[in-house]
């Protein structure tokens, strides 16, 4: 509780206290560290007591774990009443909507409860967790404050899909649309939404690549083409960006003004521009070649 007080008067300013999903790794965890490091109070859901207890131990006082899985609507809407009771009355300063998972497969093969997870986690539970939290953000009026705002982590792959993750892209194209309709009916509130798109980082969901088995699927015609598009995954992780400059971000996102409402964050700008820019037959072919997907001449 001191630590808490500290931060939010440290320097004679009233810092700010910030949600973020998925804080026990990756860019969730270096999100949390940026704004503790900039002063500010931040509770981490995380799914597991360890996780909460290990976070809380390195990023310190200001660091609370929340434990829920953002597919569990009861146990968010009690993290949340947990939060309101810590702000005494204030408004939440805001949202990192992080925690996600990503699944691997090809479409025409992926069982359908697969695909239904992929959604439920990626889609479903960050609107949950939004209509949690949205009371707190501003939607309250009676609270205290300036509105907060939301940052929705998306990914290259919610602009440009790639063979054999297209279920995660689904979920991120979706999340792209739900976070645009979200920012314009939140104008009402004054709540914004900012989403940003990051390209491959360090962080373990790409490590658990190397752990996708693809046995499943040795006896399709995309056996050779996934082992490919495996080993293409690992080596993009180890050149990843590092997590902590996705933390910067999203902590300038929430706390300087002048914001955008979209931020792209990719270790190569030229393959960016490529994927934004050539035409999406020739992108195709050039997909396909690497990936040993063109049909036989």
């Amino acid at each position: 509780a001191d630590g808490r007080k500290k931060a939010v008067t440290a320097g004679g300013k009233r810092m700010g206290t910030f949600v973020v999903t998925g804080s026990s790794t990756g860019i969730g965890h270096a999100a949390a560290k940026a704004l503790i490091e900039r002063g500010h109070t931040v509770f981490g859901s995380v799914r597991k007591d360890a996780d909460g207890a290990r976070v809380k131990a390195e990023l310190g006082a200001n660091y609370t774990p929340l434990l829920f899985d953002v597919t569990d609507e009861a146990a968010a809407a009690r993290a949340a009443a947990e939060v309101s009771s810590a702000l005494n009355g204030r408004k939440l300063s805001g949202l990192v909507n992080n925690a996600g998972i990503a699944v691997a497969g090809p479409l025409l093969h992926l069982p359908i409860e697969d695909f239904r997870k992929q959604l439920e986690v990626n889609v479903t539970g960050q609107l949950m967790v939004t209509q949690a939290f949205a009371p707190l953000l501003g939607q309250d009026r009676e609270l205290k404050g300036e509105p907060g705002r939301i940052v929705m982590i998306s990914s290259v792959g919610g602009q440009n899909a790639s063979p054999f993750v297209g279920a995660y892209s689904a979920s991120k194209f979706a999340l792209e649309g739900l976070s645009e309709a979200l920012r314009r009916e939140l104008l009402l509130y004054g709540i914004d939404v900012i989403v940003i798109g990051p390209g491959a980082i360090a962080t373990p969901i790409w490590e658990k690549a190397d752990e996708v088995d693809t046995a499943p699927f040795d006896n399709t015609d995309y056996a050779a083409p996934l082992k490919a598009v495996k080993a293409y995954m690992l080596d993009l992780g180890r050149k990843g960006l590092k997590p902590e400059k996705v933390g910067a971000l999203i902590a300038d996102s929430l706390t300087l003004p002048g914001r955008k409402v979209r931020y792209p964050i990719v270790p190569s700008k030229v393959e960016h521009f490529m994927m934004r820019n050539l035409p999406k037959r020739m992108l195709d072919r050039i997909i396909g070649k690497r990936l040993g997907l063109l049909p036989k001449e």
